[in-house]
């Protein structure tokens, strides 16, 4: 579950900086000293650690594992390991072909995985797959000439196995000759799979839904089992119960018997399970470790064992008791962890504009830099591997604060120009610049503002407590307690301090509600909190206006709300007023604002003109600079601050809806006079930037952005942010991590040239992500004790890798080695392949009995683009040729394809029902595109089975997510006239992955009939009308996942009717899913648990159905559907349903 509200402007990044001292570096830099890491791997022969996926040789003789991306072997005995792979792509999962020969395994050198195969000796690879789905190799058919490999592709057209893309892969084998279309074993979801020697049976790891891989110590119905596969039959026999994780299954050297992965003693160790029909499997364990996990097991033909452990080697001769760790050593010849210096024009994370609109801030990974708006000139002001953010500048412009974090809690620092300003005016052409930390007291201080003066420091310090700092007698003082506010992602607060300095805007939370309010406190902290709202709904990012006269704000009171599955909610734009005065001058129609303004003008000329008489009266000379006040947002002509007038008797009344209406608003700002609201909105393509006059409500689109789909969650994401110059003119705008300067006059568009010189160091990098990874959930984590599990120890047992790491694949793996053992849902670290092959689709199944040439099409999937192809392709027809090329058994159908997806292809169609050869052109779909068409075809199979088997009595809608999206499609399918007669309606949410709707959707089902509308004995129905108001059941699986989850628990807690199917595994919880600062990163922290009444955490807590039905894998591969079969029969006998 995850929560979508309006965050704040300040972008939600993690990392910062340790400082060190002043320093001059070329013409100016800042030295950051981090605090100690470890110490680097030096080149030359090393005993390396975080040797992963050993495999040992058939003869037992040698081990090939991975380490730092690349292929090694290494003597079984120990010894000298010889690189058999080099160059910067990563390998994983090396297997041996039955004699040895050679190696497989899988290879990112294209972006995603692909299975290669290499000779054991080492020497040139050849590429067996090209498809754009990770494949990973789990080993050979007995007779070598195939590798066996799991992957996405595409199920059977057979098998009821829902689409779920990635997490379900299917078993395949492709032949080592290499660049043939692969064929597939059988649709169920495999992985870790093994051909006896007959070739006759398979055993096989299970996979039944989502979970991160790397998670420890669960025990519920997602965890792994091992199978049986009977290859002659078609059978499956399951072979372990243990309610835990069973992985990684291998045959013993007799075949009647298998090892495997168990965590049936607590940590994964070895097992052994008999497989003979006349002695009963009992699981017999084989090694004993107490902490850390076994992986990656394997056997060789006389039944010695190899696995991973503590990122090393072990093995056990066959028969023996003692695990013996292999001594390894590597002679390293290159080093992808040096230093390099990057100069980066994108990937802007934060922006602030200098007050006198000469040069703008930005951060980018990590780093703080000054750009000269005009110039392009970019000026570094941090040089850290960690990070900085929540840049501000001071009202003279000459300094600037930030938030940094490096090994450290965060702190506040402050950076300035040390030269006069008449030497040095800008930071873009200093050369000297001090550092120093301005609040450093162990808490987390972060999102820091000058006050108007600039003679103090607002921050907030752990997260939610906004306090403030004297510059210069260092004392501060709380204006608002932490008890107000939670934060669910670091950014996510707000406050705004007033032009005359004695006031605060904020955020809070009241009501004891997860529902934000705005509110006004005053800055000397005195003065308790008034709530300005007052309202049910989020209102947020209150900002004055007017120079303080007024405020806006956000408001979602007419939009749609965020449904915290990426959907961002809509909102308003709203203004309230101090005084009555102020008003009544917005309420002012144009002519009389006007007229206004003409009176206003000729006041300003006749005191301006007495002004000068008095001047040339009485000549004085113009003060030096020292003497000059400062210039700040409400000075007066004698530059005094004039105080705001702040009348809060009926300010409720004294409010005014800006927008015309409700839109996903990312950023808005009014501007310097009041008069035009500028704001940036999604749109279809990206953002769109809009000028709205309030007044006479002229709306105006000025530019539009083309951005990537907004991801509150998983992936790479940036803010994004608007900035006025104070001139009101123009607009600066961040989207996708680039700036642009908009007129706001006519919407020219003119980007910020932005060249930021990174001194890019991976190692010290990544020890720092490390490390703010492990803080991030000691200080975020849903409780306190973290599952009970010692944070510390693990930081110490997983932080030993980093120096032997050198990628980012690598880095993922190993965090999310270390999350896993928190034992929680919603966690793991992520990597995001950048540039990668994509394998384009043609929207057909195809029969995988058909030996060629060409391809049978064995069924067109609706909607697809061969559906609508002129002349139509049909099931048997042949598709020979694709763009010229003929298709053959040695053709590889994801290689001709290759981005494809949108281009116009030719390809040449067969008839055999009429001997007939057609060239058609069509452009082939992206393969996301074609899985939302299996899966509406998946819908549409389950909603006949139920209305075949119902008789028509029973209708069914599949719940995808719990989004708006899906709750829409939900409504229109149950209360619509294709369900709108039936009795009964099921409601299916298996491998519903979450968001938040788990409210709505009980709501919806919980209706009961209270009214009948009647006109003149005509009936129009019973209220209510738009809720389901009859029997209903719910369908649920293991991969149900966090507000996936928590609908079926709530569906029970309000006794609304059956939940029919399998466990649902305990993962209600609400996340943030971070991305890091190097944008390929991002990891999950469960954030929010959920209690319920009784005392019990969603968490970690397995809601059992009323009615238990698994969906075995053969009835699946078969097309069948237990599951809804059951769901059927239990409401067919329910009171007035049955026909």
């Amino acid at each position: 579950m995850s929560r979508t509200s309006i965050s704040g402007r300040i972008a939600a990044c993690p990392p910062g900086a340790v400082w060190a001292l002043l320093i001059t570096y070329n013409l100016f830099l800042l030295l950051l000293t981090p605090a100690p890491a470890a110490e680097p791997v030096p080149l030359g022969p090393v005993t390396p650690l975080w040797l992963r996926y050993p495999a040992i040789s058939p003869d037992g003789k040698n081990i090939a594992f991975t380490f730092r991306g690349n292929l090694f072997r290494v003597p079984a005995t120990g010894g000298q390991a010889i690189a058999l792979t080099a160059g910067p792509a990563h390998r994983i999962a090396p297997v041996w072909s039955p004699d040895g020969k050679y190696l497989a395994f899988a290879s990112d050198e294209y972006g995603n995985y692909d299975i290669f195969l290499i000779s054991a000796d080492g020497g040139p690879v050849r590429r067996l797959t090209d498809h754009s789905a990770d494949e990973i190799p789990a080993g050979f058919t007995p007779d070598g000439q195939y590798v066996v490999f799991s992957a996405h592709r595409m199920n059977s057209a057979k098998s009821s196995k829902f689409p779920l893309g990635r997490v379900l892969p299917e078993l395949y084998r492709v032949s080592i000759e290499g660049r043939k279309e692969p064929d597939q074993i059988f649709s169920t979801p495999a992985r870790n799979a093994h051909f006896d020697r007959t070739g006759q049976r398979i055993i096989y790891e299970d996979i039944k839904g989502y979970e991160d891989l790397w998670r420890k110590h669960e025990t519920f119905s997602i965890a792994h089992d091992i199978w049986l596969y009977d290859v002659q039959s078609g059978d499956y026999t399951k072979l372990t119960d243990y309610p835990g994780e069973d992985r990684e299954p291998v045959w013993a050297s007799d075949q009647q018997s298998v090892f495997y992965l168990s965590e049936q003693s607590g940590s994964s160790n070895v097992w052994r399970l008999s497989l003979d029909q006349n002695r009963p499997g009992i699981p017999v364990q084989v090694t004993h470790f107490d902490k850390n996990p076994v992986r990656f097991l394997s056997a060789d033909d006389i039944g010695d064992l190899c696995f991973g452990y503590d990122g090393e080697i072990y093995t056990l001769p066959s028969g023996g008791n003692e695990p013996r760790k292999i001594a390894v050593q590597i002679a390293l010849a290159d080093d992808r962890n040096r230093v390099s210096t990057q100069v980066q024009s994108a990937g802007v994370t934060d922006v602030a504009l200098s007050p006198n609109g000469k040069e703008i801030a930005v951060v980018i990974r990590g780093d703080i830099y000054v750009v000269s708006v005009e110039h392009g000139e970019t000026k570094r002001i941090t040089n850290t591997p960690g990070q900085e953010r929540t840049v501000h500048f001071s009202p003279d412009s000459r300094h600037l604060v930030f938030a940094a974090e490096y090994n450290r809690p965060w702190a506040v620092y402050e950076a300035s120009i040390v030269a006069p300003k008449e030497k040095e005016p800008y930071f873009f052409d200093s050369t000297v610049i001090d550092v120093h930390p301005v609040v450093e007291n162990g808490r987390e201080n972060f999102q820091p503002q000058y006050s108007p003066d600039g003679k103090e420091v607002a921050y907030l310090e752990d997260r939610t407590t906004l306090k403030v700092i004297n510059l210069d007698t260092k004392q501060t003082r709380v204006i608002l307690p932490g008890e107000y506010n939670y934060s669910y992602e670091d950014g996510d607060q707000w406050y705004d301090w007033a032009p005359d300095g004695k006031w605060f805007l904020v955020d809070f939370l009241d009501r004891n509600r997860w529902s934000a309010e705005a509110g006004i406190v005053d800055a000397e902290g005195k003065v308790r909190l008034t709530n300005l709202t007052n309202s049910g709904y989020d209102d947020l990012r209150p900002q004055w206006v007017n120079g303080g006269k007024s405020m806006i704000w956000f408001t979602d009171r007419y939009g749609l709300h965020g449904d915290g599955a990426g959907q961002l909610p809509q909102v308003d734009v709203y203004e309230m007023f101090f005084s009555r005065e102020a008003f009544d001058r917005f309420r002012l129609s144009p002519a009389e604002f006007a007229v206004l303004k003409e009176q206003e003008d000729d006041a300003k000329k006749e005191k301006g003109k007495q002004k000068d008489e008095k001047t040339s009266a009485s000549p004085t000379p113009p003060p030096s600079p020292e003497q000059r006040p400062a210039v700040t947002p409400a000075a007066t002509d004698s530059g005094k601050t004039e105080p705001l007038t702040i009348d809060l008797k009926n300010i409720e009344d004294r409010t005014a809806r800006l927008t015309l209406a409700s839109s996903q608003v990312a950023d808005a700002h009014l501007t310097k006079d009041g008069e035009t609201l500028v704001y940036l909105a999604k749109s279809a393509k990206g953002y769109e930037l809009w000028s709205l006059k309030p007044r006479d409500k002229e709306l105006k689109r000025l530019a539009e952005f083309d951005a990537g789909e907004h991801r509150h969650g998983p992936g790479p994401a940036f803010p994004e942010q608007v900035e006025l110059d104070g001139e009101g003119k123009n607009a600066f705008i961040l989207v996708e991590g680039r700036l642009t300067k908009v007129s706001l006059a006519d919407g020219k568009q003119e980007p910020v040239k932005v060249a930021a010189e990174k001194e890019l160091d991976p190692a010290a990098e990544r020890a720092y992500l490390f490390e703010h990874i492990w803080r991030q959930v000691k200080e975020k984590f849903y409780v306190a004790d973290l599952h009970g599990v010692d944070w510390e120890y693990y930081k110490q047992v997983y932080a030993r890798f980093l120096p032997y790491i050198d990628d980012n694949r690598d880095f993922a793996e190993l965090t999310s080695e270390m999350l896993g053992e928190l034992n929680a849902s919603h966690t793991g670290c992520r990597f995001v392949a950048q540039d990668q092959d994509q394998t384009a689709a043609l929207g057909a199944f195809f029969d995988p009995q058909y030996k060629g040439p060409g391809i049978r099409v064995e069924e067109v999937i609706a909607k697809g683009p061969l559906s609508t192809t002129d002349p139509v392709i049909t099931a048997g027809m042949v598709i020979e040729k694709i763009n010229g090329v003929p298709i053959d058994p040695a053709t590889d159908l994801s290689a001709l394809l290759n981005h494809k997806a949108g281009k116009l292809i030719d390809v040449t169609v067969f008839d055999p029902a009429k001997g007939t050869r057609t060239d058609v052109t069509f452009k082939p779909i992206s393969l996301g595109e074609q899985e939302n068409l299996l899966y509406e075809r998946w819908v549409r199979q389950r909603r006949e089975l139920v209305d075949r088997l119902s008789h028509g009595t029973i209708g069914y809608v599949h719940v995808r997510g719990m989004d708006d999206e899906s709750y829409r499609n939900t409504f229109a399918e149950s209360l619509g006239g294709r369900q709108s007669g039936k009795k009964a309606l099921i409601v299916d949410t298996r491998f519903n992955g979450g968001g938040n709707l788990h409210d709505e959707l009980q709501t919806f089902l919980s209706g009961r009939p209270y009214l009948h509308a009647v006109p003149r004995g005509q009936s129009l129905g019973w209220d209510p009308f738009n809720k389901w108001a009859k029997t209903n059941a719910v369908l649920v699986n293991e991969s149900n996942y966090s507000d996936g989850m928590l609908f079926p628990w709530v569906y029970q807690f309000f006794h609304l009717g059956k939940v029919i199917g399998m466990p649902v595994p305990g993962t209600g919880t609400a996340v943030w899913w971070e991305t890091l600062q190097d944008p390929s990163l991002f990891f999950g922290i469960p954030e929010v648990g959920y209690i319920d009444e009784k005392g019990q955490w969603m968490e970690r807590t397995q809601v059992e159905p009323d009615i238990r039905v698994n969906n075995d894998p053969k009835s699946v591969a078969e097309g069948r559907d237990l599951q809804i079969e059951r769901a059927v029969q239990e409401l067919m006998g329910a009171d007035g349903v049955h026909g």
